[in-house]
């Protein structure tokens, strides 16, 4: 092994609030402080309780992907285990995701973005 895992970041035009709508999707705490990341108007973390941390990077003239267009590719995604994928979608679309390909019915995951226009899926465990 070589390293381990400690954050994923996602570029955004707003850190704050992406970091806040990954808050209410996956609870935690947002800008714990935690020596190894400084926190400011351009960098947000979220440390969820599972023990991993996503941080949120300021990029001023961010881009967003257009899932599944390879001319702006989603450079990655997230997949989240949920138990019911219809609670879940109602509830990430409250929270201000979009729904980018709900798929055939039976199908185990659905495609979202998030505020910021990341791709993200919601699968059944």
């Amino acid at each position: 092994m070589i390293a381990d895992l400690e954050c994923v970041v996602l570029d955004c035009p707003e850190p704050g609030e992406l970091a806040s709508f990954y808050r209410e999707l996956l609870g935690g705490t947002v800008n714990r402080p935690d020596g190894r990341w400084s926190l400011d108007d351009d960098w947000a973390t979220l440390h969820t309780p599972g023990g991993l941390v996503l941080a949120f990077q300021r990029v001023a003239d961010h881009r967003p992907p257009r899932w599944p267009d390879p001319a702006r590719p989603q450079q990655f995604h997230l997949d989240f285990g949920v138990p019911d994928p219809a609670l879940a979608q109602a509830q990430v679309l409250a929270l201000g995701a979009t729904v980018l390909d709900e798929g055939p019915a039976g199908r185990g995951w659905r495609v979202y973005a998030d505020p910021a226009g990341h791709p993200f899926c919601l699968v059944r465990r």
